[in-house]
């Protein structure tokens, strides 16, 4: 599972490099520690992706610590890519949509 996690984090940072959504440049420290649900009033979904889940799941796979038991993004990703009418970001939703049935069915399993 978590090398399938792995695998999918990595497709989701090359999806978001391809398609021009990835920055080099990190946010303002303050704006990563926003209270707010995907840090909404701070970040742009990509910038919450890239800056926030993306090193948060690699951090617990590479300390070996337990994984989130619940995730979904897909509802988030699916609202703020769909206003933008653009195609690729399809692909985006999909790579999510794999991360949070991945996460929530080997939770279930894990029960």
């Amino acid at each position: 599972m978590r090398d399938e996690l792995t695998v999918l984090l990595r497709s989701l940072e090359a999806e978001l490099r391809v398609q021009g959504r990835w920055d080099d440049t990190p946010p303002p420290p303050e704006a990563l520690h926003s209270s707010q649900p995907f840090a909404c009033d701070t970040l742009s979904l990509d910038q919450w992706l890239q800056w926030i889940l993306l090193p948060g799941l690699d951090a617990l796979l590479a300390q070996q610590l337990p994984l989130p038991t619940a995730c979904a993004v897909r509802p988030m990703a699916e609202e703020v890519y769909r206003q933008q009418d653009d195609p690729q970001t399809e692909r985006i939703i999909d790579i999510v949509d794999a991360i949070d049935r991945l996460l929530t069915t080997s939770a279930d399993a894990r029960h």
